[in-house]
C-alpha cells in the first residue's frame, strides 16, 4: 500500500509513533533500565554511595557501588550481586539484615519497599546502562554529557536527501518508492507483488480505522475501475470517526491515559474522557501538530483558543488534562515525596511523548546519553509544580465570560444616568 493519504501531517506522525510503540515493547530490557533509573540508582546514590563510590572519602569494605562491574566483583566478603539470584546475593543480605555482621547501612534499615526494589532488580538481572566508568571526581564524561550534540546524528539538522536513482523505474510511484526501491536493489531483492484489490481494501481499512471492510465496500471497490479509487478509499476511511478512535488510542498510550488513579481504592479521574474525546476529534480535525503540541503544553494559556465548531466549547485547554493522569497516591505518608514523584512522573511522560528523551534520568544527574543536565530537569519540574489542577467549565466559560463583559458594559452606562438621577 504505497499511498496513504492525501491529507499530510497526522497519518505519517502517526505511522512513526505506532513504529516506535512496537518497536520498544520488543525490547523488554528497556523497563527494566527505567526502573533501574527511576527505583534503584536514586537508592544506591542516596543510602550506598557515601562510603561504596569512587567518590567516597573513605572507601569500606573494598565494597564500590557505583557501576555494575564493581556490584558483580563486590569487596571483602565477595560478589555483591549475582544476578537473578537475590537470594545469593550478598547485597540483599545486609539490607535485608538477615546476618548480624553484615547490616547495611549502619545507621538506618531501608523500609520494606526498598528491599524488594532490589530484590526484583536483581532477579530481572541486575539490568544497568551502559555508560562510562566514573572517576573520584564524580564525572563520568567530558562535560555534562557524552554525547557530542554537533555531531550525533539525532541532534544534526534535518537535511532533504537526494532523490536516490533505480533500475526499475516502472516500479517507483514516488520518491518513497524510490529510497525504498534503491534499498532493496542494493541489497538485490526485488519487492513484494502488487496486493489484490480485495487485500488492498482489507489493509486500508484495517490500517486507518481498525476494522475491516464491509462487504458492500470490498465490492464497491473491486468493481471501481477509476485510477484514484483507492485513494478515494482511503479518504472515506480517513473521514470516518472511526479513524481518530482508532489511532487516538495510540496517542492514548504515549500519555499513560487511564480513567482511574491505580492506587488501592482505584479512585476515578474526573471527568477523564473528556481528554480522551478530545484526542479523538483532534485527530478527526486533522490539528496541525505543532498547533496539537501547544495545547497539551499550555492549551489554558494561549491567546486565541481553538473552539469547537459546533458547540464553541474550549478545545485547546482539554488538552492539558494529560499532565494529570497518572497514577496518585491517596495518603502518602511523605506529602513531599509524593509531589516530587507525581512532578517526575510528569516530566518523564512530557519527555517521551513530546520530544522521544528520557528526561527522567537527569533527576539524579546529568543525563550521560541525551543533552539534558539536571538543571534542565529541576527548571521543568518548576513550571510544573507552579501549576495546578482544576476543572475547567470548558464548554461555557467563554460564553458566560462574554456575558459578563456584556453585564458590566451596561451597568457602567446605566450607573452614569442614575448617578445623575440621584445628585438632583
Amino acid at each position: 500500500m504505497r499511498y496513504l493519504s492525501s491529507r499530510p501531517g497526522w497519518l505519517p506522525l502517526l505511522l512513526t509513533v505506532w513504529g516506535a510503540i512496537v518497536g520498544s515493547s520488543a525490547q523488554a530490557s528497556d523497563s527494566d533500565l527505567a526502573f533501574f533509573e527511576t527505583r534503584i540508582r536514586p537508592l544506591l546514590v542516596e543510602h550506598c554511595h557515601s562510603c561504596h563510590s569512587v567518590k567516597a572519602a573513605k572507601k569500606k569494605g573494598g565494597l564500590l557501588l557505583d557501576t555494575r562491574e564493581s556490584l558483580l566483583k563486590g569487596g571483602d566478603t565477595g560478589p555483591a550481586v549475582v544476578p537473578g539470584k537475590p537470594a545469593l546475593s550478598l547485597l540483599i543480605t545486609a539490607v535485608g539484615y538477615n546476618d548480624p555482621d553484615l547490616e547495611m547501612p549502619p545507621k538506618e534499615r531501608l523500609h520494606a519497599g526498598q528491599v524488594a526494589d532490589l530484590t526484583t532488580w536483581i532477579a530481572a538481572g541486575a539490568p544497568w546502562p551502559a555508560e562510562a566508568k566514573p572517576t573520584a571526581t564524580g564525572k563520568a564524561h567530558d562535560g555534562p554529557v557524552a554525547i557530542d550534540r554537533t555531531t550525533h546524528w539525532a541532534w544534526a539538522p534535518v537535511t532533504r536527501s537526494p532523490v536516490p536513482t533505480v533500475r526499475d523505474q516502472a516500479w517507483a510511484k514516488s520518491a518513497i518508492d524510490r529510497f525504498i526501491l534503491a534499498r532493496l536493489e542494493a541489497e538485490k531483492l526485488r519487492p513484494a507483488p502488487a496486493a489484490d484489490r480485495r487485500t488492498l481494501i482489507r489493509r486500508a481499512a484495517f490500517a486507518t480505522t481498525g476494522l475491516p471492510p464491509t462487504p458492500e465496500q470490498v465490492a464497491a471497490f473491486v468493481a471501481d475501475p477509476a485510477a484514484n479509487a483507492f485513494e478515494r478509499v482511503v479518504d472515506s476511511y480517513l473521514a470516518t470517526p472511526a479513524f481518530g478512535e482508532h489511532w487516538g488510542r495510540h496517542w492514548l498510550d504515549l500519555v499513560r491515559y487511564a480513567e482511574t488513579r491505580g492506587h488501592e481504592f482505584d479512585a476515578r479521574i474526573a471527568n477523564a474522557y473528556q481528554y480522551r474525546d478530545y484526542v479523538i476529534r483532534a485527530l478527526n480535525a486533522d490539528v496541525p501538530y505543532n498547533r496539537f503540541v501547544q495545547e497539551h503544553i499550555a492549551g489554558d494559556l494561549l491567546a486565541e483558543p481553538r473552539l469547537d465548531p459546533q458547540t464553541g466549547a474550549d478545545e485547546a485547554v482539554l488538552a492539558t488534562g494529560f499532565w494529570y493522569l497518572g497514577e496518585m497516591v491517596h495518603s502518602p505518608v511523605d506529602i513531599r515525596q509524593d509531589e516530587a514523584e507525581r512532578i517526575d512522573n510528569q516530566i518523564d511522560v512530557m519527555g517521551k511523548t513530546f520530544m522521544a528523551l528520557t528526561i527522567g534520568c537527569a533527576r539524579c544527574h546529568d543525563h550521560k546519553f541525551d543533552p539534558i543536565t539536571a538543571q534542565d530537569y529541576y527548571a521543568l519540574g518548576g513550571i510544573v509544580q507552579s501549576s495546578s489542577y482544576r476543572q475547567v467549565r470548558f464548554e461555557s466559560d467563554r460564553s458566560n465570560r462574554a456575558v459578563a463583559e456584556r453585564l458590566w458594559k451596561l451597568r457602567s452606562e446605566r450607573e452614569t444616568g442614575l448617578r445623575a438621577s440621584l445628585a438632583d
